[in-house]
């Protein structure tokens, strides 16, 4: 039994047929009640696995943002409460939209941030993805 709380448990089997994978995953983990850690988030509607925005960066950035924001409230938390931000991107050219867009979205917040170019994300249409630790502020 998992020690933490798990929201929205996985397979991988189910997630990524083609590719013979039996993992068990999660979108978010609320570790020892306080830290959230959200898986990496793309361009895709997860409750319906649509991906969007495809070959549209800005597109893709944004969805997984309203991901992000989607998970945490889920988990108690939101944006605002965001103490780090990892940004993988598969071209350099398409930082200063990516950026932009999690700007708009992270505005006032000021967490700390790292930026990963990357040879290449597990889909080829995929090509931003947000990975964020946050936290469950006391009341």
């Amino acid at each position: 039994m998992p020690v933490h709380k798990r929201i929205r448990m996985f397979n991988t089997k189910e997630t990524y047929p083609e590719q013979k994978l039996d993992n068990d995953l999660c979108q978010v983990v609320v570790a020892k009640g306080t830290m959230v850690f959200v898986r990496g988030q793309i361009g895709q509607n997860l409750d319906t696995a649509e991906n969007v925005g495809v070959d549209d960066v800005t597109e893709q950035t944004n969805q997984a943002m309203k991901n992000v924001a989607m998970l945490l409230d889920e988990a108690g938390s939101e944006l605002s409460h965001i103490c780090k931000i990892v940004i993988y991107i598969v071209d350099p050219k398409y930082r200063e939209a990516v950026y932009r867009e999690v700007g708009r979205h992270l505005k006032g917040v000021f967490p700390v941030s790292t930026g990963v170019v990357i040879s290449a994300l597990a889909r080829p249409e995929w090509l931003v993805e947000v990975d964020v630790t946050a936290v469950i502020p006391d009341t």
